[in-house]
């Protein structure tokens, strides 16, 4: 019996310890946070205007808030060059839109959601992820 109790209390310290590691970074907020670093998962492609033609559905994009405060910088999976020191700009209360925004380069984010149509010099990138 005492073994049962000492399995179960091991199981519930377990639970519990990956329970509040997990939450936290979910719950980060890109819009009202000093530092702000979190992956969003989902489709993502890049393409060069040549040869380079990159797409996947299962990509993901590492968003970093940089030390101006209204920069960020986004580092893609699958070998797709980054964007970096992209200005935005927060529209509403949790989203943030780039700074320039038009028909060709857009992109939002927001604590769930990342979309990104960004065209420059030829090249573009997309994506459509979430967190």
């Amino acid at each position: 019996m005492k073994n049962a109790i000492k399995i179960l209390g091991m199981l519930l310290l377990v639970f519990f310890t990956v329970t509040s590691l997990s939450s936290c970074s979910d719950d980060d907020d890109p819009t009202n946070n000093d530092f702000f670093a979190g992956t969003y998962r989902g489709s993502i492609s890049y393409n060069d205007g040549g040869s380079t033609n990159i797409s996947t559905d299962n990509g993901s994009v590492f968003v970093t808030k940089i030390a101006s405060g209204t920069k960020y910088n986004f580092a893609f999976s699958n070998s797709i060059p980054d964007l970096n020191g992209i200005e935005f700009e927060q529209q509403g209360d949790h989203t943030l839109v780039m700074v320039g925004s038009n028909a060709t380069s857009y992109i939002r984010i927001d604590n769930n959601e990342l979309k990104i149509f960004f065209a420059k010099d030829g090249k573009t990138w997309t994506a459509n992820c979430t967190r």
